[in-house]
């Protein structure tokens, strides 16, 4: 059974760091495109972060660039999410997807009907950024 379970997440103020794992179980990680994504309350789900299968690459969205990084630890079919200099607007439920469609970094540049209906999402783990 494919499954994603996301860890990490907490409350902490402006400027703090958190590190988001999401452990993957019924397939590893070089079987699936993989992402990270958020949804704020109010707001759509969208990217944040990726690993290109093909090349390797890591991609954001530009929200998160220079503050965020992604990685992974195949060994352990874990994906990691840390996140530094946090902002009140990254408060957020933090999921991580998998898919055998939609290759990194589409996944993440466009969030569609299709993805968030198709595929396999872990049930989220929130984060909030307050002061």
């Amino acid at each position: 059974q494919v499954r994603l379970v996301e860890s990490g997440g907490g409350s902490v103020e402006p400027g703090d760091s958190l590190t988001l794992s999401c452990v993957v179980s019924g397939f590893s990680l070089d079987d699936r495109n993989i992402g990270w994504f958020r949804q704020a309350p109010g707001k759509k789900r969208e990217g944040v972060s990726c690993i290109s299968r093909t090349d390797g690459k890591a991609y954001y969205e530009d929200p998160v660039k220079g503050r965020f990084t992604i990685s992974q630890d195949k060994s352990k079919n874990t994906l990691y999410l840390q996140m530094d200099n946090l902002e009140p607007e990254d408060t957020a439920t933090y999921y991580c997807a998998a898919t055998t469609f939609a290759p990194c970094p589409s996944n993440i540049v466009v969030v569609t009907q299709t993805l968030l209906h198709a595929a396999t999402w872990g049930p989220g783990t929130q984060v909030t950024v307050s002061s």
